[in-house]
């Protein structure tokens, strides 16, 4: 059991800038970030003993940590809003110095403007991930995630030249 809690944690110090990622995507403040990261690394830990290594364990981790993010994103807006002023003025943890950095500030709030699955498909692939594993985690077909990023390319363009 030790060694299992072990292993586990070393998963998610490894991997935690996945989760972090998946957080911030679907989430406006930092607390409500800290929460979805708890409860993503809680679905994993309880998961844990599922994973039976037929994909990487990335893509398993995408998986969870996305249903999670998916889940709770989906009883949120079920719920009145209360608190709709931090709205994206939570990109505090950018630092705003520079040209780079308001247009990296810019690509994460549009994005977070994208559907569910549209915001993992960029974010997986924002990430490095091949188009396969893309798919395989959220189901889909290879061709179908190629398809979706490509058109994700050109609304996130025109998003961005809306937005600046």
């Amino acid at each position: 059991m030790e060694d299992k809690q072990r292993e586990f944690s070393k998963l998610i110090k490894d991997n935690q800038g996945l989760i972090i990622k998946v957080s911030r995507l679907y989430t406006h403040s930092l607390e409500d970030q800290e929460d979805l990261f708890q409860e993503i690394v809680l679905q994993l830990w309880k998961s844990y003993d599922s994973f039976q290594g037929h994909s990487k364990i990335s893509t398993w981790m995408y998986r969870v940590a996305l249903n999670t993010a998916i889940t709770l994103f989906r009883k949120k807006t079920r719920m009145p809003q209360t608190d709709e002023l931090q709205d994206f003025h939570s990109e505090d943890y950018l630092e705003d110095s520079g040209e780079k950095q308001q247009q990296i500030s810019l690509l994460y709030k549009v994005i977070k403007l994208l559907p569910e699955v549209e915001r993992a498909i960029v974010m997986m692939y924002l990430d490095g991930e091949p188009y396969r594993e893309i798919a395989t985690t959220l189901g889909i077909t290879e061709v179908n995630a190629r398809v979706k990023m490509n058109r994700l390319k050109k609304v996130l363009k025109e998003l961005m030249i809306k937005h600046a």
